[in-house]
């Protein structure tokens, strides 16, 4: 699809409860501390693939050969774009708040003396966010997406594997009901041009990602 055809999609997602059977209030969350401090003692092993999502811990998906091979691309392109601007986070936790602490695939962050080393980065940190998904595109679009709106994070790219689709979310808004959502949704193609929303002398080529 050239970039003069391309279609600019508002649609707003619901934020949804995670698919628990017992009803939410009787479930006690664990804060974003307590998650860490599991870790110290062992009973979660520095490699185990979960993350903290409403105070509940979230087992994430294997990771296929598909999906290492562009978080690989993005980890090796993206740096010659950006060089010194942000530093480039490479499945690494972000803090969204007191109980949730998702590990984006890929995420641009601001930098700071310490590349991170006292804190994960948190919402103010963060200036793009890239979720690569297979067998996690539902997880990543009803689950995921939402929170990362809820907390201001101005752009999301979602790498849609299943389609061939890089999905780009802006403009994040908070709506009457209480649910949070990206006003903006903008498809791109293999053969598209993108443009970084907080980096716009940068432009990317499409097929290098896809």
């Amino acid at each position: 699809m050239s970039k003069a055809t391309k279609k600019v999609y508002h649609q707003t997602f619901p934020l949804v409860e995670p698919s628990i059977s017992i009803p939410l209030h009787e479930i006690r969350g664990i804060s974003v501390k307590e998650y860490h401090r599991m870790g110290e003692i062992g009973i979660l092993s520095p490699d185990e693939p979960v993350e903290l999502i409403d105070g509940v811990i979230r087992k994430m998906n294997p990771i296929g050969t598909k999906h290492a091979a562009v978080v690989n691309k993005l980890t090796n392109l993206l740096p010659r774009f950006v060089g010194t601007q942000a530093w480039i986070s490479v499945q690494n936790p972000i803090v969204l708040n007191d109980d949730t602490e998702p590990e984006p695939d890929v995420a641009l962050v601001k930098l700071r003396d310490d590349a991170y080393a006292t804190a994960h980065p948190q919402p103010e940190d963060v200036l793009l966010v890239v979720e690569v998904s297979d067998t996690s595109l539902e997880y990543d679009l009803t689950e995921k997406l939402p929170r990362y709106a809820a907390s201001g994070i101005p752009e999301v790219w979602l790498v849609d594997l299943v389609n061939n689709i890089l999905e780009v979310y802006r403009e994040p808004i908070s709506q009457p009901n209480g649910t949070a959502a990206y006003r903006q949704r903008t498809n791109y193609y293999a053969g598209d041009t993108i443009e970084l929303l907080m980096f716009p002398d940068i432009k990317l080529d499409v097929a290098q990602i896809l």
